[in-house]
């Protein structure tokens, strides 16, 4: 029979046959009397938890999402370099930051954007689709997120480096570690070379990113975009990562670098590569304002117009031609 109820208390006040008015809290309070007054409590807890301050909530989203794009991706570096590549290889770290942005963007797209990257929240702030007054602020924290999480990643493999280094921190040599962290130029690569490769890996995200969330340019569904943002981190390491690491990230390198000048590894992670440190955090700003530019002018700004802007520009000029009709003659000097 529909609606019938097989467990029927006396006390419940519920007719046999019918149906419950509420059948969680007949479970909460028969079967577990103290369930409701638990859950009840934790969510008044919970509630006084929430931050209602919108910047501060879109600021710590940003701080989770980088941190979690931090720890699977400089996770993967330690376990492959700890291992001496027999727990992994580079193909691992590629697969181990494009999942960790992928994932990253899912945590905090619905409160922030996911941007992750200040090289993108640089960009989106010279297209006008982000305050400035929010820029330093994202910032700060995406550094702060990427920094906790190199925090993590040492904590986790603190066995693994120190057994693997001989118990010394180094950042350049054969058994150095400061590369799980931050990004070190390869031995041939100049410092021109250098910016130029840093300029192009992170123009290439940026056309590719932009491209995603285009809606002229054929929607996505909302799903599908943090896959394709790992997706494109993914083949711009596999094509793009054996010169410097590809960080294409000002905070996916400063953060960690932070991290490792003060655990340990000293004021070498400056100096190594020639002062090499500079590079990921201008050349990548530079790149993403490239790319940007690049895209906007050869795709963006040829899309035709849609109906809605068709319409208000059409509104626009009835409105000025309405204007100009009730604007009243010139007054014309009386004879006398």
């Amino acid at each position: 029979m529909k609606g019938q109820t097989l467990l029927c208390p006396p006390e419940s006040g519920v007719v046999c046959g019918s149906d419950p008015p509420d059948a969680s809290a007949l479970k909460a309070h028969h079967l577990w009397p103290d369930a409701a007054k638990g859950t009840s409590r934790m969510e008044r807890i919970l509630r006084k938890c929430q931050i209602r301050n919108q910047l501060l909530r879109e600021c710590m989203a940003e701080c989770f999402g980088i941190y979690i794009l931090i720890l699977f991706g400089c996770g993967s570096v330690a376990q492959v370099t700890t291992s001496q590549d027999k727990k992994g290889q580079y193909l691992s770290i590629n697969l181990g930051f494009a999942l960790g942005t992928m994932f990253g963007v899912f945590v905090s797209r619905g409160v922030s954007g996911a941007h992750l990257n200040p090289a993108v929240s640089l960009s989106l702030c010279f297209l006008g689709r982000h305050p400035w007054i929010k820029l330093p602020f994202y910032i700060c924290f995406q550094v702060l997120g990427a920094f906790l999480a190199a925090a993590t990643v040492s904590l986790q493999y603190y066995d693994a480096i120190w057994a693997y280094s001989g118990g010394q921190l180094t950042v350049t040599g054969p058994t150095a570690t400061a590369g799980i962290f931050s990004t070190y130029p390869a031995d041939y690569l100049s410092l021109w070379g250098g910016i130029v490769d840093q300029v192009i890996g992170t123009a290439a995200l940026l056309v590719c990113v932009l491209a995603l969330v285009d809606r002229k340019n054929g929607p996505l569904h909302p799903g599908l975009e943090p896959v394709l943002v790992g997706g494109a981190v993914l083949v711009i390491g596999i094509s793009m990562g054996s010169n410097s690491g590809y960080a294409i990230n000002p905070a996916r390198d400063i953060g960690p670098r932070l991290f490792t000048f003060i655990a340990g590894w000293g004021v070498e992670v400056f100096k190594a590569g020639d002062g090499w440190w500079w590079v990921p955090l201008v050349a990548t700003c530079m790149g993403a304002l490239l790319g940007t530019l690049i895209y906007q002018l050869l795709i963006e700004v040829h899309h035709p117009a849609s109906v809605c802007e068709c319409q208000t520009s059409s509104q626009e000029v009835t409105e000025g031609k309405i204007e100009l009709e009730l604007e009243p003659d010139c007054e014309t000097p009386r004879k006398e």
